[in-house]
Order: C-alpha cells, then structure tokens, then sequence
C-alpha cells in the first residue's frame, strides 16, 4: 500500500523538481550560513584554545620602568600565581635594506636557545637563538614576509640610541601578537612593524637591565581571582613605576580576536532566521496548492482504504524530501565557506595553523531546524489534506466570491486596460499570499544590502577619523617624555610642514562604581592636526578646564557632561584627580579621553612635556625626512597614517569581496526561489483561466503579461519595502557588532540601494523566463472539453 504512494511522491517530486530545487537552494542559504558561522566560530575557539594552551599564553599581563629580578620572587607568592616569566621589552627603530620609509618593531627577550616560559613562540623556519650570541633575532613572520627575509639575512636597528647589525636566524609567531599593531596605530602594517626576538643578556646589558626586567607575564592556578591577583600585583609594581596589570580578556590582540568570534554569533542568528521563514512560507505555499490541485486524487486515496495518517505522511515525506536536498547541499556549501572565512580568519590574526571544526550538534541542529521549520510551515496544509472528506474531495473547490476591487469602487477602472485590472483583482483578493510573495522578495533585498553596505561604511569610518580628525602623515613616539622644545629640530628638518607635540598617559577611568583603562590625550587647543568632531563632523574646541571623551566611552560609563570624572594615571606618580566633562566627540575607531597638554601637564605636575609628535610632510620630501627620522635617538617609533590604512585595506578587501560574493549568492536564491515559485503557483492556479484567454483570443505576450505583470507589479512594491528592511537589519548589526575597538557607521549609499535591487529584479527576470516556455504548453484543449 505504501509502496503505491511511495512511486506517487518520487512523480510529484519530479513533476516539481524546478520548484523543489528553489526552495532548496533557499533551506541551502539558511543551512549554509548556519554552518559556516558556527563552524567558524567553533575553529577559531578551538584554535585559539589549542594554541594558548600548547604555547602557555599568559592570564595577566604588566609593564613598569624598571625592577630587580629578585621582586619576581614576590610577585610568584601572590596566591593564585601559578608561572611568572620576566622579560626586558623594548620599541626599536629598523633600517631595512632597500625600504626608506620608518620602520618600527617590538623587541622582545628571550632566554638562550629557548621558546621562553611563557608566551612560547611558534617557530615557523630557522632555529633558535644560540647561547651567548649577540646579534641574532627571530622575526614574526608576516614582517619578514613583507620584506622578503630569511636566515642569513641582516637588518640593523637603533637600540638605546645605538645602531647594531643584527641576523636574521628564524621566523616565528606568538600568542600574544596574533594581531600585530603598532603603538599609536588602529590597523596592522607588515612592511613598517614587526615583532623580534633576541637573546636577554645582550638586551638587558644595551638597555640597562642586566638582573632587572621592565615587564612581567604570568598564569594563574585553577579557581584563582584574577582581579585580585593584578590588585595584589599592581601594589608590589607601584614603586618600580608600574603602568597597570591587565588580565588575558584585555590583552589587545586577544580582545579583537574575541570580537570577531562574537560576531560570529550574531551572524549565525539573524540570517538563518530570514531564510528558514522563506523556506517554511514557500513550502506551505507550494504545498498548499499542490493539495488543492491532488483533492480528487486525495479523495481516491480515501476511497480505496488509505488512513488519513498514510495520506498525512505522504505530504510530510514530500516536505522532507525537499528539506533533506536543501541540507545535504546547505551542509557541502556551509563546509565550503567555513573553511574559506577560517582561512581568512588564520592569516588576519598570525594564527599558525587552523582547526576547522564541524561539530556533530552543528549538523544535527541544522537538520533540526530545517526539518521543524519545513513541517511548521505546511503543517496546516498537511492536516487540510489529512481532514479532507472524500465526498468533499470529488467536488470542485468553491469558486471564489466575486466582489468588486478597490479600483473599481473607486471608479478608475476605465484608467486600466483589461489585462491590467486583471492583475490588480487577483492580487487584492488574495492579500496574504500577495503579502508574503512581497515579504519574502523584501527579505532577499534587504539580505543583499547587508552585503553591500559594509565597504561604503569602512570608507566613510577612514575618511571620518583620518582625513577629518587625525590630519597627520606621521606620528613620532618618543622613547620616553621630552621637553616641548624638542619640537624645534623636528620642525628644522627640511620637508616637515607642521609638528605639533601630544601628551599621552595610561590611565584608569571612573564614574561612580563604573571603570575603564583607556589612554587620556592632552593636545594643543588650537591643533591643526588633531581635531575633535561632533556628530555632525563639526570641530570641537578643547576646554581649558575639564575633559571631551569619546561618545561610545561616554556610554560605556554612563557619563553626561556635567559630571565627574576620576582618573587615576597609570605611570610616574600616579596621581588621581577628577575633571569634569564638557562634551562628547565622535571617533569610530578606539575611544579616549582628551583635554588641553598644558592642563594634562599641570595635573600630572610636570613641566612642558610631550610624549610625541604629529607631522604634516611634504611628499617631496618625504625619503629624506625618514632617513632624518631614523637617526634621531629620542625617536623609538614611527607611524605612517596613509601605509597603514593601505595596508587594512589590502586585508578587508579579501573579507568583503568574499563576504559580497557569498551575500548575492543567498540574497539571490531567496529572490528566485520566492518569485519563481509564486510565477509556478500562480500558472497552476490560473492555468484554466490563462489557457481560456488564449481560446478567446488573446496573444501568448498579453497572457504572459497577466501573470507576469502580477509578480512584477509585487516585485516593484517590495524593493521599496526592502530597502526598509535592508537599512533596519543594517541598522541592527552595527548595533550588534559596535565595541571599544571599532564601530561601523551606518552609511548606505545610492549603489547599494541599487545592486540588491538589481540583483532581485534579474533573479525576477531569469524566474519569468523559465515560466515564459511553459505558457507555450497551455492545455487548451482540456478547456474546451470542461462542462463548465
């Protein structure tokens, strides 16, 4: 009995096959999404994990200017201290061979012929640093990949004020800079910072340090407190001039790899939710209408002795069928993608190898979902068949009810030709179905400019914080702070148009029980470099007395102006006090707090003093002003503004054209399997009525107007629609995705608007042309032979 019915769906499904592959290819979407989000996200974890843990990343982190080795001893008694590994951590100035511009790295220390205790590093080629060898360096391996070194190769560097030649004898990489950014920089550049190694004893005895450290990691036991443990710490570290401990969840590099794994959620929520509500509209849909069409056969069925609950399982096993190809496919896609972002992910963050990761819940809460969603979606349609009397079945459906439209109550018939009022009459009275046909071409319009929005956003957060705010080509960082006067030989130098010194200290942040350690700023009150920007990017003065912060930093804190606000500086003395806040500025990247250098200057108790310098260069000038640059002890960095955003951008454009690719990909299979399956519905449904039409007279091109007309009339009315749905859900991800470090914009140009509508008006255009063949192939004849 059930093999008869078995043979049946195998037909239908074949019949259908068309239709069934467009909802599939929308459960694909939704599938696939799912499963590279998760799936990426679980690699990333695992990776992350695995790397850690085999290279012993640190859980507490501390700088300071100078301590004996012996206070090491104190600092491993802190209970809850499990390893502590001291190190000696100097910013360096490079001379590469054959590169003129700045370049700048971290040199870190490392014990002879040794990964270290903590924070190991991966050797990816050469061999280690040899006992008792001075000039030999492992460097990160991007740096050495940007400019092309190898063992053997020899790079010289300025070390307190010295120029040594140093070996190149290894690459590597490290837990701790798996994002790698210079001091004073938002994005990485390879080719003008890295990260080295040396062996400690020759950095130790060039920078003072011989049987002393200036910076301090170390793990914790299991069940330890870390806020405790860094309380305890920062006390011992408070007399050797101790900028602050932080745990491992601040740790810079760490914290932006964490970021992209929370979005990572985000996106594994909100897209599979809009195709799996298509896929299940689409299903109850066709499934709807192929009951309608089968209610004789269904009456048959009944007659011949088939339960209701055979007849129920037929349609459910149909429903599954349909679901189980859209898996199967959603599951080779989702891999495909997932190991590709995993990828992109492995070579934005320096991490040495990924382990891509499908979890077997992945797979099944997939499946899950789809299967539960396809049988929510038809299960009213299901039950109709289920519940249909076979008496009842052997009768044609009821005409519907002829009422008189809108249009023509309203008298404008005559404004319409006939196959147009046509059109506007069956859409008003089916309301719902016509809703949903719009909703579901709305969702793939608004799917598609997620896609688009996030290069105009990017272009626009540069333009903002680079172009209209920080004004500089350079940015110089001082080994340590300097009189203000030394602005006078930068100024002096042949090709520098105009240099203006900051002052900048870590520090702690506080407003009633709510703190946050961020960078406080003083800068000039008339600066030309650096300006300050409302949200309508007009430009902010700096008070004389009192403080502008950051917008999002004002949120965070939950901090008006008016109020006051407590900042304990991490470095020097470490005074405290509080200083009220005059406004609120806009910046996308990063969040800060500024006020007047010469205000800084008086609180801090110091004279005129700046950290650093901001210099606007002449471009012919440029090569003679970095060799300049380079020369100078005082210097212990450079960063150059417009290399290092060329440098993002090489990155993002990987990430957003694959991300656009795989976008119109699911935005287009929404459109098509919506609109192609309202063009097959609706042909079967009016196949009667159309093929009449022809036996009346009317031309093949004016029946295909009524029923094409009809989707394209929805089609036009939904893009608008879309676009509503496109800027909330846009909206939404910037609201998801905002943090400390970065936050996207909302800026939704005319070209986005333009290629989701494109794309959902092509995927129209390729549905009607399949349909157009089928218009070819109206039963005429059973027309004429109909009684009625």
């Amino acid at each position: 009995m059930m093999r008869a019915l078995d043979k049946k769906l195998w037909r239908e499904l074949w019949a259908m096959r068309m239709q069934a592959l467009a909802i599939a290819l929308v459960i694909v979407g939704g599938v696939s999404i799912f499963v590279m989000s998760m799936s990426t996200m679980d690699s990333l974890t695992e990776t992350r994990a695995s790397y850690y843990r085999e290279h012993h990343f640190a859980d507490v982190f501390a700088s300071l200017k100078r301590a004996p080795i012996s206070v090491a001893r104190r600092i491993q008694e802190i209970p809850g201290v499990n390893k502590v590994e001291t190190r000696v951590v100097t910013y360096i100035n490079l001379d590469i061979p054959d590169f003129n511009e700045p370049v700048s790295g971290h040199l870190i220390s490392l014990p002879d012929n040794s990964r270290g205790l903590l924070n190991q590093i991966f050797l990816n080629s050469g061999r280690l640093i040899e006992s008792g060898r001075d000039d030999e360096i492992i460097l990160s391996k991007e740096f050495a990949q940007a400019h092309k070194l190898q063992a053997g190769d020899k790079i010289k560097a300025t070390i307190n004020g010295r120029l040594k030649s140093l070996t190149v004898v290894g690459t590597g990489l490290s837990p701790e800079y798996i994002y790698q950014i210079a001091p004073g920089a938002m994005f990485p550049d390879f080719e003008r910072y890295g990260v080295m190694w040396m062996a400690r004893n020759p950095l130790a005895s060039a920078y003072d340090m011989e049987g002393a450290f200036n910076n301090v990691t170390l793990t914790l036991s299991k069940g330890a407190h870390s806020q405790d443990v860094i309380d305890q710490l920062d006390d011992i570290l408070k007399p050797y001039g101790g900028t602050g401990a932080y745990d491992r969840k601040d740790q810079l590099s760490n914290r932006f790899l964490s970021e992209e794994l929370e979005q990572q959620k985000t996106t594994a929520t909100v897209f599979p939710i809009i195709f799996f509500g298509v896929a299940a509209f689409l299903l109850n849909v066709v499934v709807s209408r192929l009951i309608s069409l089968e209610r004789e056969q269904i009456a048959v069925l009944k007659a011949f002795g088939y339960s209701n609950l055979a007849v129920g399982v037929h349609y459910s096993k149909l429903v599954l069928m349909i679901v189980l190809i859209g898996v199967l496919l959603g599951l080779a896609v989702g891999v495909w993608m997932g190991k590709g972002v995993s990828k992109i992910y492995m070579n934005s963050y320096s991490l040495p190898f990924i382990l891509y990761e499908l979890k077997p819940q992945i797979i099944v809460s997939a499946a899950l979902i789809s299967i539960v969603v396809a049988v929510s979606g038809t299960l009213f349609a299901v039950q109709k068949a289920v519940r249909l009397p076979p008496a009842q079945g052997m009768r044609p459906e009821q005409p519907t009810a002829f009422r008189p439209t809108i249009v023509e109550r309203l008298g404008l018939q005559k404004r319409f030709s006939q196959p147009s009022r046509m059109i506007l009459r069956h859409i008003e009275r089916r309301p719902f179905k016509s809703f949903l046909t719009m909703l579901g071409i709305s969702l793939a319009c608004g799917t598609m400019m997620v896609g688009g929005f996030q290069k105009g956003a990017i272009d626009h957060m540069i333009d903002v914080q680079y172009n209209l705010s920080q004004r500089e080509d350079l940015m110089a960082i001082f080994t340590e702070p300097t009189s203000n006067k030394s602005l006078y030989s930068l100024q002096g130098l042949q090709g520098i148009e105009l240099a203006e010194g900051f002052r900048m200290v870590n520090a702690r942040l506080q407003f009633e029980h709510r703190t946050y350690r961020t960078s406080v700023q003083g800068i000039e009150p008339d600066s030309q470099l650096m300006r300050l920007l409302d949200t309508d990017l007009n430009t902010i003065q700096v008070p004389k007395d009192g403080v502008i912060m950051t917008d999002y930093l004002a949120e965070l804190l939950q901090i008006q102006p008016g109020d006051l606000l407590t900042i304990e500086v991490l470095e020097g003395n470490r005074p405290t006090f509080q200083v009220p806040v005059i406004g609120t500025a806009k910046q996308y990247l990063g969040v800060n707090v500024y006020l007047q250098r010469s205000t800084l200057n008086r609180l801090l108790k110091e004279g005129d003093a700046i950290s650093g310098a901001l210099l606007k260069v002449d471009e012919l000038h440029q090569n003679q002003v970095y060799r300049k640059l380079k020369e100078l002890p005082r210097i212990a960095g450079v960063v150059e503004q417009k290399s290092s955003i060329e440098g993002f951008y090489e990155t993002m454009n990987e990430t957003i054209l694959f991300f656009t690719f795989i976008n119109t990909l699911l935005g287009g299979s929404i459109a098509f399997g919506v609109v192609y399956n309202s063009m097959r519905i609706a042909l079967s449904e009016r196949s009667r009525e159309l093929a009449s039409l022809r036996i009346l007279g009317f031309q093949r091109n004016e029946v295909a107007y009524i029923l094409l007309g009809e989707l394209a009339l929805l089609t036009l009315v939904a893009i608008p629609i879309g676009f509503l749905i496109g800027n909330a859900l846009c909206q939404y991800l910037i609201f998801e995705f905002a943090t400390d470090l970065y936050r996207i914009p909302l800026v939704l140009g005319t070209h986005v608007y333009a290629f989701a509508a494109l794309v959902v008006i092509v995927s129209s255009i390729i549905s009607a042309m399949m349909i157009w063949r089928n218009l070819a192939n109206l039963d005429m004849v059973a027309v004429l032979k109909a009684k009625e």
